[in-house]
């Protein structure tokens, strides 16, 4: 059996509320991770904090990158490469716990987030396909 891996990847695209972490977002997202990383330092999150445009400028990250991270749109992150297991350095250098972080990212509030995901997470029921709800 063959597989069409370009028509395997786009399927990865079709999952409603899901950016599948594939090698090419890897490859786009790899100095936003590396950035996100830095954070583990506590003297590199004391020189973001002190200026983070700064601090984001010495990265080799595009301006889109920048401003998602600037504006701690976690979702967009995603989309751009980031990984959500980088990204929580950011988080915690925010003060955020996962729970809350990931909860910005759902519009829902933490509690909420947390009920839903202990009541075993998102129903598999509903939207499976963004090409067959348009």
């Amino acid at each position: 059996m063959t597989t069409d891996i370009h028509a395997y990847l786009a399927d990865l695209e079709d999952i409603p509320g899901t950016r599948v972490y594939t090698a090419a977002r890897a490859r786009q997202g790899y100095w936003m991770n590396q950035f996100a990383m830095s954070l583990m330092q506590a003297e590199n999150r004391e020189r973001f904090k002190a200026d983070e445009r700064a601090y984001l400028d010495a990265w080799p990250l595009s301006e889109e990158q920048k401003q998602a991270l600037l504006d701690r749109d976690y979702n967009r992150c995603l989309d751009l490469g980031g990984n959500i297991y980088f990204l929580a350095k950011l988080f915690s250098t925010d003060g955020l716990s996962f729970l809350q972080a990931v909860g910005t990212m759902t519009g829902m509030r933490p509690e909420e987030y947390q009920a839903m995901m202990v009541a075993g997470g998102r129903s598999p029921q509903g939207v499976r396909s963004i090409r067959e709800k348009r």
